[in-house]
């Protein structure tokens, strides 16, 4: 239920940031906006509730994924989460190919988890609720969100412009 909230959340928050400036935008500039409240939430505020989750709420969610509980690669996933959560909120402040980095890195993993979610509902029958429900779906679609805004705003187009006005 939390990945639906932080995703309707970015929506609402680049809405609000869009309806209070006003400038007229291009759909690329539009884009960039939603990426950077998509980055900024759901990456950033999402992965650091991950962490809590992997480490204040350690048994529960070892629980609600269908793993046991006490496992001391449960830590490594709440640190990995936690990186992440900071190239997010980091993106508010650093921009550029910053975002593609952060996308590329919040995009792989989630979705690397997918394919082991699904392999696990397949041959071992997991159906957790964290395993085989919202948390799969979310896996899928916050990714697939990050790449479409990213490929609509390439920001990166700037810094190769750029440079290729530097070689010139």
């Amino acid at each position: 239920m939390i990945f639906l909230i932080f995703y309707v959340l970015a929506l609402l928050l680049a809405g609000v940031h869009l309806y209070f400036d006003q400038r007229q935008r291009t759909p690329r500039e539009t884009a960039r906006v939603f990426l950077l409240w998509f980055l900024v939430v759901t990456v950033g505020v999402g992965g650091f509730f991950a962490f809590l989750g992997h480490t204040v709420f350690a048994t529960q969610t070892a629980r609600s994924i269908g793993w046991p509980s006490g496992n001391p690669f449960q830590t490594e996933v709440a640190v990995a989460n936690l990186a992440i959560a900071v190239l997010g909120i980091l993106c508010y402040f650093v921009r550029g190919n910053f975002w593609t980095a952060t996308v590329i890195v919040a995009s792989v993993w989630p979705l690397g988890d997918a394919v082991v979610h699904i392999q696990q509902i397949i041959v071992a029958h997991n159906y957790a609720p964290n395993n085989a429900g919202i948390a799969l779906y979310f896996g899928i679609l916050i990714p697939l969100t990050l790449i479409v805004l990213l490929l609509i705003s390439r920001p990166w187009q700037e810094a190769v412009g750029s440079a290729q006005a530097r070689v010139r």
